[in-house]
């Protein structure tokens, strides 16, 4: 969608509930050992449209599962819950009817109905969940729900993140400001595919006061999704649980229709949260040390850039090089070269960042300490241009370190 020219505001301390009418709590429901805070609430004062995207994994959770159904069968929506520590995923029948009951026990306490209830959990895969705990959670997270509460959502929601991850941006329509806010948590099994309803572990919440209804909303959500959290890779592991919901109450009075100055606005607005909070999971990646953009052009088909970008960025051998600050450069070719993109390698051209490394194929001559400064730094981009065609896509990823293989070399023990 074409730039919307509209003047956008990033809210200071911002989250998902900078929008008007939004709730939100974080609670300490006892599932995690270390007994920090395990549940995040989020309620709205008003009915919602809502959209939501989801893992395309196979072996998906029972939330999601649930949470498809609800996106095929509901109107409208007003609240969330959110556990960390146990996935609830690989869990059958049981853990499908414990979603379920997740939902009527927040909806009970809240007076509100079931199926305006949308679940989501993240952690170990095979646990059943505790459900004493989980309602003892929901009691103490309704009970402290607060227009400030944001932040302490976001904090609930971790498990192996280091931060938190929140932005709200705002705009203007005819004196009317319209806000877009968002929290997500995610740093391992990074590597989203998700696909709209009803067609990460990241798992993320956008909430916005402007009205839109469910049919557009859903249309934007998966375009702004697929620019950025389908666009990122920590370690090429497809989580169970990926997903992504977003809820519009309308409260602002700024109705977003088809075709206008508005739906630009507001999607520019939507795609600027979710790509920020995208790229945070990136930096905030177990074990991360560098945040690497992976720019492949000239590709023979949009298909054949995101192979190319993706082989690159989820490569071991380019990952553990870049930890190091080693220009190896062989390794990047050889990832192109097996990733199923169409190209002749005589047209093929690399930088790093603005340093030429090969041109037409072969080295561009640069000296290897050059090359090795760019791989210093903190944030740089791996440019390929493969001679073959107009069509582009953008990967980030980040490092592999010797933290990523102890962090999960004994998650569960």
């Amino acid at each position: 969608m074409q730039n919307s020219n509209t003047c956008f505001d990033f809210v200071e301390n911002g989250g998902v509930t900078s929008p008007a009418g939004f709730l939100a709590s974080g609670a300490v429901a006892g599932l995690k050992q270390s007994g920090n805070p395990d549940m995040a609430l989020l309620y709205s004062e008003k009915d919602c449209a809502f959209a939501g995207t989801f893992t395309s994994n196979l072996f998906c959770a029972a939330p999601v599962r649930y949470c498809r159904e609800i996106c095929q069968t509901a109107k409208t929506v007003r609240a969330m819950v959110i556990n960390s520590g146990v996935a609830n995923a690989c869990t059958g029948l049981e853990g499908y009817n414990n979603s379920r009951k997740t939902a009527e026990e927040a909806a009970r306490i809240l007076n509100i109905e079931p199926q305006q209830v949308l679940v989501a959990s993240t952690g170990h895969i095979g646990d059943q969940l505790p459900m004493d705990k989980i309602f003892n959670g929901i009691k103490h997270g309704a009970s402290s729900l607060s227009a400030d509460g944001g932040a302490a959502a976001a904090r609930a929601i971790m498990t192996t993140d280091t931060r938190p991850k929140e932005l709200a941006v705002s705009f203007t329509v005819n004196g009317k400001k319209v806000t877009v806010g968002g929290m997500c948590k995610g740093a391992g099994m990074i590597s989203p595919k998700m696909i709209a309803a009803p067609h990460a572990t990241m798992i993320c919440c956008v909430t916005t006061d402007a009205k839109i209804d469910n049919g557009l909303l859903s249309a934007l959500l998966a375009g702004s999704v697929e620019n950025s959290f389908n666009r990122i890779t920590v370690d090429n592991d497809m989580s169970t649980n990926d997903t992504v919901i977003v809820f519009a109450n309308g409260v602002s009075g700024v109705e977003i229709l088809p075709g206008t100055a508005e739906e630009k606005a507001f999607a520019e607005a939507l795609g600027m949260v979710t790509a920020h909070l995208a790229r945070a999971i990136v930096y905030d990646g177990e074990g991360v040390t560098k945040f690497i953009s992976v720019e492949v052009s000239g590709a023979a088909s949009n298909a054949d850039a995101e192979k190319c970008a993706r082989a690159i960025a989820n490569s071991p051998l380019c990952k553990t090089a870049w930890f190091g600050g080693d220009p190896n450069w062989g390794r990047i070719l050889a990832a192109a070269g097996y990733s199923g993109a169409s190209f002749q390698t005589e047209n093929f051209t690399l930088f790093f960042d603005d340093v030429p490394v090969i041109k037409g194929g072969l080295p561009a001559g640069t000296e290897e300490s050059k090359m090795a400064e760019v791989m210093k730094r903190r944030e740089f981009s791996v440019k390929v241009d493969l001679g073959a065609g107009q069509s582009s896509a953008t990967v980030w990823t980040g490092d592999f370190t010797y933290d990523y293989v102890k962090i999960n070399a004994d998650y569960r023990t």
